[in-house]
């Protein structure tokens, strides 16, 4: 179930947030439970079971560490044994198609084998359950002893698809008490209603432009269309899992929960460290913190932090899809990382910020050719027509056209890409000396953005997600 559907925004979400407040906060872990279980069988009843599974063997599994804590050797093999489980449910529903597809390709042989469709969310609640072994192994966390109250943490839905990956301590008390109050949930109302905006205007028309571009021929486009369709999609991307990350914490505030940023402008950073500073950022906390500091971080000779940086985003790439375009993407921004971090990052800084500004925004278009293309031969093939080999000229009726029809939007976009557009709407809203006034003012306003979200749902027919493959 899409956060930008009719079903959801009409029906569950309603009905959910009915039972919810009338209930004692004695009962609200459980209907939140059961919305959540509801909300991920809906789209795949079958799974739900697989879920279910990773609960109890995760919640046994952080019992049974506990309990070995006086034995250092018992709890390390407890905590290997969790971990390991997570991984092979996670390598064996992600991976094995991956995996398959290399062995035919190595051996003289065409070994056949059922293509198994990905569990939506795997990604996400395999590395949440995996950081809370690990927590409670460190002696950070003690475990969860409400087998129900656990399962509310895996599952969770408004953050359950597609993150952000919630560490355990960051949540362990909320699930005992948080506060629930009518100004948190208008918070996370307006919240929810500008990561709608940021998916239903922006993401999908952005997509539907990058559709265009990447359902031409190779050869046939020019090199100005092929820079619009890398734009296109870097925009659409961004407003498409940021979106759903602010839907996510919008509805984790109309909840009482308090969930931790995941995006900070990243298309403002001045260099590709500063990019992952502010791109998915419980993703490159959860590697930081259970990759690459137990590798040794940068606390190590310079060939072995090259070692650490390679192995995180070489596992970064991969676990993002089960392809090789994914683990050549994370090692091209591996590589980039060492760069800066030895060569040229000094000297990046001392460039006007504009200029910086260029520099990480082109090398991130760069990345995301890798991340769409289907293959690296298309990625390939399609940086050279960035640069004009093997382009259909240089400029094309097809590319004009598509700036020229989307120059609003595109307008929108960069202002939404940056804080100004946020402090632009608040400005917007906050600037009436009447604290009535201030109040129907904003509330006109997110009634109208959410009126427009629901006209773009009712007449346009592409509304996907794309985290939904991860």
């Amino acid at each position: 179930m899409l956060f930008s559907s009719i079903t959801f925004l009409f029906i569950f979400l309603p009905l959910t947030l009915l039972l919810y407040y009338l209930v004692p906060f004695r009962m609200k872990n459980y209907v939140m439970l059961a919305a959540s279980l509801i909300f991920y069988a809906w789209g795949e009843p079958v799974y739900i079971i697989l879920m279910i599974l990773s609960i109890i063997l995760n919640y046994f599994c952080g019992q049974d560490i506990y309990e070995k804590r006086d034995n250092a050797r018992a709890m390390k093999m407890s905590l290997m044994f969790g971990v390991v489980m997570n991984l092979l449910i996670l390598g064996f529903f992600k991976y094995y198609g991956l995996l398959m597809d290399t062995i035919n390709a190595i051996l003289p042989i065409d070994i056949p084998y059922r293509v198994l469709a990905l569990p939506i969310g795997i990604s996400f609640y395999t590395f949440q359950a995996m950081s809370y072994l690990i927590d409670v192994y460190r002696k950070e966390v003690k475990p969860q002893e409400n087998i129900l109250y656990f399962a509310l943490y895996i599952s969770m839905f408004p953050q359950l698809i597609a993150g952000p990956i919630v560490r355990y301590i960051d949540i362990e008390e909320q699930l005992k008490e948080r506060s629930i109050n009518s100004t948190k949930f208008g918070e996370g109302a307006m919240y929810f209603i500008r990561g709608l905006a940021k998916k239903v205007v922006l993401a999908n028309t952005f997509g539907s432009v990058y559709e265009q571009v990447a359902a031409m021929q190779m050869g046939s486009f020019s090199t100005l269309t092929a820079w619009v369709g890398a734009i296109a999609y870097a925009f659409q991307i961004y407003f498409d899992f940021g979106g759903y990350s602010d839907m996510a914490i919008g509805l984790g505030k109309m909840f009482g929960f308090e969930f931790l940023p995941n995006f900070n402008y990243p298309y403002i950073a001045k260099s590709i460290t500063d990019f992952w500073r502010r791109w998915h950022i419980s993703l490159s906390t959860w590697f930081r913190e259970y990759v690459y500091i137990p590798l040794g971080g940068n606390r190590c000779t310079p060939s072995r932090h090259i070692l650490n940086l390679l192995i995180v985003w070489m596992l970064t790439g991969l676990w993002h899809g089960a392809q090789w375009n994914f683990m050549f993407w994370g090692l091209y921004y591996g590589v980039i990382l060492i760069l800066e971090k030895y060569l040229w990052g000094s000297k990046i800084e001392k460039l006007p910020s504009a200029v910086q500004h260029i520099y990480a925004f082109v090398l991130v278009l760069f990345g995301w050719v890798f991340f769409f293309s289907p293959t690296l031969g298309y990625a390939g093939q399609y940086l050279k027509v960035m640069f004009g080999i093997g382009a259909n000229g240089i400029f094309d009726k097809q590319g004009f056209f598509m700036i020229f029809t989307n120059w609003l939007l595109i307008v929108i976009a960069i202002l939404a890409s940056a804080p100004r557009g946020y402090k632009l709407l608040k400005k917007i809203t906050g600037c009436w000396q009447s604290e009535e006034v201030r109040a129907i003012v904003t509330c006109a306003v997110y009634i109208a953005m959410f009126l427009l979200c629901i006209a773009f749902l009712v007449t346009e027919t592409y509304n996907p997600f794309l985290y939904f493959r991860f």
